[in-house]
Order: C-alpha cells, then sequence, then structure tokens
C-alpha cells in the first residue's frame, strides 16, 4: 500500500485517473452518447478544482474545434452547390460502358477528396453511388462498401484538414509546446500509408470481404426516388433532346415517358426533341426534384395557386389511412383547388408508383412532396387528410454557386500551405464568405455542425486539462517511459502507434487524441525521442480505425448501409492495422530519423 502511494504522489492524481477509466468503460458499454460522460466527466474535474474556471473558459480558445466546424460548413456547401454529386455522377456514366474502371475512379476521387474534405460527407454522398456501382458489376454491395469507408480514412490521413483527429491532435500538441503542423507536413507519410493500405485491400479483399446483399436505409442517403412530371412552359429546353437538356440527363432523374398533346411517348425517348407544352414524367430524388422546380423553363407537379415564392414553404407529408384518401387518383383530391397547394412529386417506400402523376391512386404511408402556402398544411392536418408534416431532408441544388464553394475551399488549402496564415482563421473566414455568397443557407450551414463531436471535444480538452494539472499525465509517462525507453526507437514508435490504434477500436478517437497525446509528448521528453514523431504517431493511429464499426464514423454509415456483421470488420481491418501500422512508422522514421 505504501509503494501505491509513493506511485501516486497526490490523491488528485489517483482519483482523476480512476475517474478516467471509468469513462472509458462508459465508452465501451455504449449506453450515453459519448458527449454525455464525458460532459459529465469535464463538470466533476471542474467541481473537484482539478480545472479552475480560468482554465475552462481557455479551452474554447483552441482552435482545432472552430476549425473542425468550420470543416462541417465548408463540406456541406460542395454537397449544396452539386459538387459532389456532380463527381457522383461522372462516374455512374462510366460505370454502364466500364464498371471496373469506374470504380477505381469513384475510389481514386474519395481518396483524393476526403483529404480536404470531412470524409464522412464524402461517404454519406458516394454510398448510393457505390451501391449503383455493384449492381453495374453485379458483385455483392458488401465488396464495395467496406472499402470505400477504408479509402475515406486513409485519405483523410493524407492532410492535417482532412479529419478532425489530425485538428484535435495538433491543437493539444500546440498546448504542449510544440509549433504547429503544417497541413501537408503529413502528406509524404499519409500517401505511403494510402499505397500500403490500398495494396492490402487489393490482396486481401477477394478472401476476406463479405459477399451479402445491402440496402441504404430509406432517408439515410437522400436517393429516394419521387415520382413527378414537369412541362415545358419556356425556350431554355424547347428543341433540345432530353439527353442534351442538363435538367433530364442527371444521372438521378430517370425518363418515364412524354405526354405530348393527347399521346404518350415510351421507348428510346434520348433523342426526343422537346416542345413547348410538353409534359415529362420522370422519377427523381428530393434535391433534383427541387432544383428542377426552380428552373424557369419547367413547371414541376399538380395544381397550386400563383403565390410570390416567399409566402409558400416546401414540405414532406404522410397520407393518413383516411377512407376518404384511398383509391382515390391524385388530380381528383383537389389539394391545388382547396388549399392552394401543388404536388411536386409521390414516392412509395418499396414499390412503384405507376406511369403519372395526376393517376396515382393513393394508399396510406405514400408520401407527397408538397409546395404552399403554411396555413394549408395546417388545414389538411385539422381534417385529417395527412398524418405528419416535415421539411424535406434534401434541397435545391445551387450548381451555379459551385465555383464559389471550390473557391473558398481551394483557398483555405492553398494559403495554409504557403504558410500565410492559421487554418482556423483561413476556414472561418471561408465559411463567412461562402455564406455571403448563398451557397448555402445559414440554418443549414448550422445544422452541418455536429454538436455532438464539439461537446466531445471540448469537455475531453477539459479533461486531458485535468489529468495534466494533477500529474496524472506525468505518472502514466514515468510507468511507461523506463519499458519505451528499453526498445529500439522504431520499436518504441511502432508500440506509442498501436496503442493509439487499439484505443481508437474501442472508444472515440477524438477522445484518444486529447487524453493520448500529452503522453506521447512526454514520452518524448523522457526517451530523447523527436516529440513531433510520436505526435505523428499518434495522429495516424487514432484516424486508423479499420478492425471495428464503431471506431470512425465513416465506418458506422457503411455498417447500417451494407448489412454487415462485427466480425467482417475484424477480418479485413485486423491486417489493416498491421500493414498501415507498420508502414506508418516507417514513413515518420525516414521523414524524422
Amino acid at each position: 500500500m505504501a509503494g501505491l502511494l509513493e506511485l501516486f504522489e497526490t490523491y488528485d492524481a489517483a482519483i482523476s485517473l480512476a475517474l478516467l477509466v471509468a469513462l472509458f468503460g462508459i465508452f465501451l458499454l455504449e449506453r450515453y452518447p459519448p458527449e454525455v460522460p464525458a460532459a459529465g466527466l469535464a463538470a466533476i474535474f471542474v467541481a473537484l478544482e482539478f480545472v479552475s474556471t480560468e482554465e475552462l473558459l481557455s479551452v474554447f480558445s483552441n482552435p482545432a474545434p472552430l476549425t473542425i466546424g468550420a470543416m462541417f460548413v465548408l463540406s456541406g456547401a460542395l454537397v449544396r452547390t452539386g459538387v459532389l454529386e456532380a463527381l457522383s455522377d461522372r462516374v455512374v456514366a462510366h460505370a454502364k460502358e466500364r464498371p471496373v474502371l469506374a470504380l477505381g475512379l469513384v475510389l481514386c476521387a474519395t481518396l483524393v477528396a476526403s483529404g480536404f474534405v470531412n470524409n464522412t460527407a464524402v461517404v454519406l454522398v458516394l454510398i448510393p453511388v457505390i451501391l449503383r456501382l455493384a449492381s453495374a458489376m453485379g458483385t455483392a454491395p458488401t465488396r464495395l462498401l467496406m472499402p470505400l469507408s477504408y479509402v475515406a480514412i486513409l485519405g483523410g490521413s493524407c492532410t492535417l484538414i482532412g479529419t478532425s483527429t489530425n485538428l484535435l491532435v495538433d491543437g493539444v500538441a500546440r498546448e504542449q509546446g510544440l509549433a504547429p503542423f503544417s497541413i501537408f507536413e503529413i502528406t509524404p507519410v499519409g500517401l505511403m500509408v494510402a499505397v500500403a493500405g490500398g495494396a492490402t485491400l487489393a490482396l486481401l479483399g477477394r478472401w476476406f470481404l463479405p459477399a451479402r446483399g445491402a440496402q441504404a436505409p430509406e432517408g439515410m442517403t437522400g436517393t429516394m426516388a419521387f415520382l413527378s412530371e414537369a412541362e415545358i412552359t419556356g425556350d431554355t429546353h424547347v428543341g433540345k433532346t432530353l439527353e442534351e437538356a442538363a435538367s433530364f440527363g442527371r444521372s438521378q432523374v430517370s425518363v418515364i415517358a412524354v405526354r405530348r398533346g393527347n399521346k404518350t411517348l415510351r421507348g428510346p425517348l434520348a433523342e426526343l426533341e422537346l416542345e413547348e407544352g410538353d409534359r415529362v414524367i420522370f422519377s427523381a430524388p428530393t434535391s433534383e426534384l427541387l432544383t428542377m422546380h426552380e428552373d424557369d423553363g419547367l413547371r414541376v407537379g399538380l395544381g397550386g395557386r400563383q403565390l410570390p415564392k416567399e409566402d409558400l414553404v416546401t414540405v414532406e407529408v404522410v397520407v393518413s389511412p383516411r377512407k376518404s384518401n384511398i383509391g382515390r387518383p391524385l388530380s381528383r383530391m383537389g389539394l391545388g383547388r382547396r388549399y392552394g397547394v401543388r404536388v411536386l412529386g409521390a414516392r412509395r417506400h418499396g414499390q412503384g408508383l405507376g406511369s403519372e402523376l395526376g393517376a396515382l391512386r393513393l394508399r396510406p404511408a405514400d408520401k407527397l412532396l408538397l409546395e404552399g402556402p403554411g396555413n394549408a398544411f395546417q388545414a389538411l392536418e385539422d381534417e385529417a387528410q395527412l398524418v405528419s408534416v416535415s421539411r424535406p431532408t434534401g434541397r435545391a441544388y445551387r450548381r451555379r454557386r459551385a465555383p464559389l464553394a471550390l473557391a473558398a475551399l481551394a483557398g483555405v488549402v492553398g494559403l495554409a500551405a504557403l504558410g500565410i496564415s492559421e487554418i482556423a482563421t483561413l476556414s472561418i473566414l471561408a465559411v463567412a464568405a461562402i455564406l455571403v455568397s448563398r451557397c448555402i443557407d445559414s440554418d443549414e450551414a448550422w445544422s452541418l455542425v455536429d454538436g455532438s463531436i464539439l461537446v466531445l471535444i471540448f469537455a475531453m480538452l477539459v479533461v486531458g486539462l485535468g489529468l495534466q494539472n494533477t500529474g496524472a499525465v506525468a505518472i502514466l509517462v514515468d510507468a511507461v517511459a523506463p519499458t519505451i525507453a528499453g526498445f529500439p526507437p522504431f520499436l518504441a514508435l511502432l508500440t506509442v502507434y498501436l496503442l493509439a490504434s487499439v484505443l481508437t477500436e474501442t472508444v472515440t478517437n477524438n477522445a484518444v487524441a486529447i487524453i493520448y497525446t500529452p503522453i506521447a509528448i512526454g514520452l518524448a521528453d523522457s526517451t530523447g525521442m523527436d516529440p513531433r514523431a510520436l505526435t505523428m504517431a499518434v495522429m495516424f493511429g487514432a484516424s486508423a480505425s479499420f478492425a471495428t464499426p464503431i471506431g470512425y464514423q465513416t465506418n458506422t454509415l457503411i455498417y447500417g448501409a451494407g448489412n454487415y456483421r462485427f466480425a467482417d470488420f475484424l477480418r479485413i481491418g485486423v491486417p489493416m492495422n498491421l500493414v498501415c501500422g507498420l508502414v506508418a512508422c516507417a514513413g515518420i522514421w525516414w521523414l524524422y530519423g
């Protein structure tokens, strides 16, 4: 007992370490979202005076969380302006003739995009693309979705802004006195790891990737298609073929038929020249449908009154099981005449809806995309015509502003790479620029900032500060340093990496980055190794989460979309972790000597 008390010079250090172990245990149980116990522990540290009020407030000046929030908004602007969707369109266009080449293109594009855009947003946009590619290639989606997530992780590790983990490690390292990492300082090692990881996937994937069917849950990818129709009303599309008309040539827009007068034209329609008054019947996801609705040369949907746009709202509604609704054609419900509502589209889960919007006979739980004055939807609910009213998950693309969104991101990357200003400052200025230029609306921008991640980050920064103040970090370093010091330098580096990797597979990577970075820097001071080398090992180790579906957000996304099992990640993920760990440490050793 006396020896134990000697090890812990103060009771505060023992208490703080015990609380940290308890926090990791709660993380593993997964009974609460990780930000909840983290915030609770931060509050306990403040209450026990492990962290003073001044230190608590200083945590909010850390540039890493601000940069992460700004990158969420910049990524959202690329989605809203259609940049990522345009990328997926090009890939799908090649899929019909050369599916294997298309797969290679989408994975290479994922690798590059994830280095500069939040990789969770990249994976979310590309999941439906991968599902269509799998269908074109005649292979199980489970053999492609996992490589998508892994490549996104590898791409995010190639730059400082590619993943929030890198930014957090850099932020904590600055507080420990290290010079800031430049945006491309880790890129040489990241590229080596990406090549090694890609080769491992290519070699082992044939045996270790599962082959099962998969279907993304409704609403997850935003690709559930509405049946709709659009009347050609202006000169914009007259004289063009359907293939030439940009609105109907998108990969996610499927033209079903064209009504010309009393005739319905079907069959091969790509070369059909459009005439004024034609009604094009098609299916499209929410974002594409709303984008077409804003086209002045098209009149989308049925019914409605001519009202100023500022007086109109767009909502998704669910049809109630009321008898008066069932079996009635949509055109005879009188939604436009009675309520001033325009029907933009309709969809039925898991089934087709026929070939015309007006002839659709409604069933309970059908979804309608409606536009009208706000009081109209209240009236519809009051009369039990609808079960629920909600805002649509998708929004119209603002493709004309895509160059502005790309320029904002390029400005952050380019100016940071040249050392002209800090990444945090540049990213905040870029957010201001895309908001002023209307690349994205402010309400949508703030909704894209994941508050739970920011709460987790700030809470864990408080916990990390408390561990330092109580001497717990120094105790851990003193306990581990003699063992590490006895290893050859490369093995010591590999040990630091593997411990970060193992912890990341079991608890949130952001928490590991914040707690483990000061320990790694302390080990550098005790063993005489370069602190930047060990800090970089923490960066890669905390990001390299391949062996579980809970260690990284992109793995969690494809876990739900791909009908995977936990063991699927272990089979391919453990070899990925080992190979990437060896290559990362070899690259760091080569870079720092």
